[in-house]
Parts: structure tokens; sequence; C-alpha cells
């Protein structure tokens, strides 16, 4: 008997990217530390995607990037509706936002606080999803079911995010005193 995950077509989705679909043999797949990914999905359009953003950014109009949560998100559910999604069916499943680093300011933290306001905001139901804590995740989502698993990381997995953390991020001066790792 074939393991249906291992058979699914896997699309990895990384800082400031998003992707939709409405494939069943799709997996999206991230892993995430203080950032955030937002897994949306239509169950009667039978249409998904996930995005993973970097920084809550703020809710004002402004010239951020993808890895800003505010762009991030507005791309991802524009992206949804214009494949046939309707926003009043929406369900969210959001996760990360990760304490990984003490003595800096809790980026994680601002971001689930960013996206736990954006689905409310914009009255999206949110049914599962792990935010805060201070591990990372490994995340996997398959859009046109809905269906999300979890793999919270040991400390010695740390190792994973030291891409994550040593990729120059260009970000315009948002105030506040932001640090970045």
């Amino acid at each position: 008997m074939m393991d249906t995950a291992l058979a699914s077509r896997r699309v990895n989705i990384v800082q400031g990217e998003y992707h939709t679909t409405n494939d069943p043999e799709v997996v999206l797949t991230t892993i995430l530390g203080s950032c955030v990914a937002a897994c949306l999905h239509d169950p009667v359009a039978r249409i998904g995607g996930m995005n993973h953003f970097l920084l809550p950014g703020n809710d004002t109009p402004g010239g951020y990037s993808a890895e800003h949560g505010v762009h991030a998100m507005e791309l991802l559910v524009n992206d949804m509706l214009k494949r046939g999604a309707r926003r009043d069916r929406l369900e969210a499943k959001l996760f990360g936002g990760a304490r990984m680093l003490s003595g800096l300011t809790d980026v994680g933290t601002l971001n689930a606080d960013f996206a736990e306001r954006f689905v409310r905001r914009e009255r999206i139901n949110v049914t599962g999803g792990s935010l805060r804590g201070d591990r990372g995740r490994r995340i996997q989502f398959w859009p046109v079911a809905g269906r999300a698993r979890q793999m919270i990381m040991g400390a010695s997995d740390g190792e994973v995010f030291a891409a994550e953390r040593a990729r120059p991020v260009h970000t315009p001066d948002l105030g506040g005193g932001v640090e970045l790792f």
C-alpha cells in the first residue's frame, strides 16, 4: 500500500512566498521559527494555499514586500478569490510565531498577534493551527482537503534555521525598534 503523503507533489514555501492550488496531489510544506504561515482553504471550491511571512508589517498602506504579513495575507487571500474561493467560506490554520532567540524583540509573538488580528478582522474562521512557543515547526498542508500536519522540532534541530537567520532582509524602517536576526 502506497503512503499518499509520499505520493503527493511537494511545494516548499519559503519566506516571502505563497502558493495556491486546486490540485489534490499537491502538499505545501514549510519550516517555521518566528515566521508565520497561514494555511487557507475553501472547502466548497476545494482550493487552498499557504504563505510564509517574516515580519508582521502594519495595517497601513505601504511598499511592503511579501515578507511582511500584511502583504503576504492580501496576496494569498486575493489569489484564492481570483481562483474561485469565496471570502465567507475561507478557513484558516495558523502556524509558527515561536520565540527563537531570547534577549531580542519577540518577533514571533508580533507575527502571531498580527495573523490572529488579520483573520479576525477579515472574518476568516480559524479551524486549527499552533502559534507561539519556543520551538520551530515543520508544516505540511494539503490545500484541497484543508488538512495540516505539524511536527515540533527538537532543540537539536536548531541548525535548520541557520539559513533563515543568515538570509539578508531588506526592509523599510518601520520604527518601533524591530530587531532582525
